[in-house]
């Protein structure tokens, strides 16, 4: 296990420019893929945006919360920005759907963005067989759809407005009552997407070290 985290030490040294680049890669694009979704579904560009004080809420969320514990919580789910579709035929207007840009979600999608750029790194590097390659992508875009999928910020009427996860599973055509009962499952299905890539990056890096181990024994012989 030391020697895989070497090589996990030495390639995120080496390649953190990219590591980074794929961070903000996923981050970005996650929105936008959120934001793409919403529009085909509905059919329909969104016509308002609005746009929040994240770091005035956050010191106001600090300042009036008495417990230290709550604190975390409460400032994970304040929004940075809304974008959606308005509904003018009910007086002031009713949000029909909307994308919410949360910023520790979008921390969430770049440490995510990471992690598969490591995976990615680690199996360029990495003379597997090819069904050895293909499973190691499978695990990769699993962990991947897990994560994202947890993570997905969007927000329908016909599901409370709640901006979460599950409105995607309403979206794609599962009843909003089950929808809404999968909800208490994000915070597994995320740990087990983040749970898979890490693995992963520990089996290729320990793959790695254990091959340069093997080349070695020669020399010393």
């Amino acid at each position: 296990m030391t020697g895989a985290l070497h090589i996990l030490r030495g390639v995120a040294r080496a390649q953190w420019r990219r590591l980074m680049l794929w961070g903000f890669a996923f981050m970005v694009l996650s929105q936008v893929a959120m934001l793409a979704a919403l529009i085909l579904r509905f059919q329909a560009l969104p016509n308002y945006q609005t746009f929040y004080n994240w770091p005035g809420n956050v010191a106001r969320i600090i300042r009036s919360t008495p417990a230290l514990s709550d604190m975390p919580g409460i400032i994970a789910e304040e929004w940075l920005v809304e974008i959606g579709r308005m509904n003018y035929d009910y007086g002031t207007g009713i949000s029909e759907w909307s994308l919410n840009v949360i910023p520790s979600r979008l921390v969430v999608m770049f440490v995510l963005g990471i992690l598969v750029g490591l995976c990615a790194a680690l199996m360029r590097a990495d003379r597997c067989s090819l069904p050895v390659r293909g499973s190691a992508r499978a695990v990769t875009g699993l962990g991947a759809v897990l994560i994202a999928m947890t993570n997905a910020t969007m927000s329908w009427v016909v599901c409370c407005a709640t901006p979460s996860w599950v409105v995607g599973l309403a979206m794609m055509g599962l009843g909003v009552s089950s929808s809404l009962a999968l909800e208490t499952l994000g915070p597994w299905l995320n740990l087990g997407g983040f749970g898979l890539l890490l693995a992963l990056a520990l089996c290729l890096a320990w793959r790695r070290s254990r091959r340069a181990t093997i080349l070695a024994e020669p020399a010393h012989a």
